[in-house]
């Protein structure tokens, strides 16, 4: 294959057409893949039928592109065929970069050939040259970069549904390992079931930003930050308040989940809480109620951020359970009602480990002030808190009570305004939650 000469070539070189040294497409092309192939590295790795046959003839196409813009000539249907090329890069996974390198490579032996024989008579000639092949570099990059780019997100679209498609199903009680095959991923053969709550974001409630770009950027950057630790495995339904993520092969007790949440929450920087249970692929649905069941009452009782287990809040969670017993803790506080300082304090003290120093800190009171109330919720409710049978039954009415009132709960902040400085707070939370689980008090 060879150009015919134009009927006006617009550039010359020594007398000839810039083009001419560049009309032997078919051997030219050959040379250049060689050239590909010896000097980028990726390309050695590419298959001989494609360095062969597409590679091939994409170089040769924009070789055409070349020696018709170098002699004046249209091109827009040398560019729809570049088009349709880079799509079909894109969806194979062919990476951008190395289709740029080698287009760029392609550009300088082009330019060597053109010039070879230039002499210093042609100063102009080749300034005049060079300008064109940048424009002609200019419209092979752009048009490569657009097509490729939109392709690529067509193709990150189709496997976004279906991994969407794949947890739903899922976390439906449908394992169907024909989907996941669809999918490009494999059913494991267990699970972390992580029920995850993400804070919103200070900006979200700024008068002068838009809320919901505020809470959609918060989420790509948890999205991104799962994608990066975890991989393609990860199974997700994830909105800016929270979801479900299913971890292959994770058990829970790896401490690897708690480095993840605690990532989550500083790619969010916004305190995450979250919770995890294990399941085989047909106990998902089951566990997923469960996590969920526990982020629950994680949020009620006002834990501090981090990543909880079951063996955690075992005790916690059963004393919620309906039953006789939850009915006559919820009571226990009913004495308080009429004395929300008292109930403040109760709070307060048991987060603090029954540190008078530090409740009365957090309180912005005096030492003698905590003492004094703390003898009025004896005096109140029978339960003394200088005891430890009464502390014991104080605590398990504040869990019981977060179920009957809600906002008896204390918060810590997620469903409360954001701190000022959420960076700081999450720091200052992992630290807490570390303290924490090293004391078995999770319990604020």
């Amino acid at each position: 294959m060879s150009i015919t000469e134009s009927a006006g070539p617009d550039l010359t070189l020594s007398g000839r057409p810039a083009s001419s040294s560049l009309r032997d497409v078919r051997s030219l092309s050959r040379k250049m893949v060689g050239h590909f192939v010896e000097n980028i590295a990726p390309c050695r790795t590419l298959p001989g039928e494609a360095l062969n046959g597409d590679i091939t003839t994409i170089t040769g196409l924009c070789l055409e592109l070349a020696v018709g813009m170098l002699d004046g000539a249209d091109i827009p249907e040398k560019t729809l065929h570049l088009r349709n090329a880079a799509a079909g890069w894109a969806r194979e996974g062919i990476p951008i970069d190395t289709i740029h390198h080698a287009v760029h490579e392609g550009f300088k032996v082009g330019f060597d050939i053109v010039v070879a024989n230039a002499t210093a008579a042609d100063f102009d000639s080749v300034k005049d040259i060079s300008r064109r092949l940048m424009e002609i570099l200019d419209i092979i990059t752009s048009t490569v970069s657009r097509a490729y780019v939109a392709e690529l997100r067509v193709v990150v679209g189709e496997h976004h549904t279906a991994v969407h498609t794949l947890t739903s199903a899922l976390l439906g009680g449908h394992p169907t390992f024909t989907m996941a095959r669809e999918c490009g991923i494999q059913i494991a053969d267990s699970y972390s079931v992580l029920a995850v709550a993400i804070a919103a974001h200070p900006d979200e409630g700024n008068p002068q930003l838009d809320g919901a770009v505020v809470a959609r950027r918060k989420l790509r950057r948890v999205q991104s930050e799962l994608a990066t630790r975890c991989g393609d495995s990860v199974l997700s339904l994830l909105s800016v308040d929270g979801g479900t993520i299913l971890l292959p092969s994770a058990p829970p007790d790896d401490e690897a989940l708690d480095e993840l949440a605690d990532s989550l929450a500083r790619a969010a920087q916004v305190p995450v809480v979250a919770t995890v249970i294990a399941a085989t692929p047909t106990e998902i649905p089951a566990a997923a109620d469960r996590a969920h069941e526990l982020l629950d009452m994680v949020q009620r009782l006002g834990c501090v951020p981090g990543l909880y287990r079951f063996d955690d809040l075992a005790l916690e969670y059963q004393l919620t359970r309906p039953g006789p017993g939850l009915e006559t803790l919820r009571t226990l506080l009913d004495p308080l009602d009429e004395h929300p300082e008292l109930l403040d304090t109760l709070r307060r003290h048991i987060s603090t480990d029954l540190n008078r120093q530090r409740t009365a800190r957090l309180l912005h009171i005096h030492t003698n002030t905590v003492d004094y109330r703390l003898k009025r919720i004896g005096q109140l409710t029978g339960l003394d808190p200088a005891q430890s049978a009464g502390v014991w039954y104080l605590r398990a009415a504040l869990v019981a009570r977060s179920y009957r009132n809600p906002e008896d709960a204390s918060s810590f902040g997620l469903g409360a305004s954001a701190p000022e400085s959420p960076s700081e707070e999450v720091i200052g939370a992992q630290a807490m939650s570390a303290a924490n689980r090293n004391s078995g008090d999770r319990l604020r």
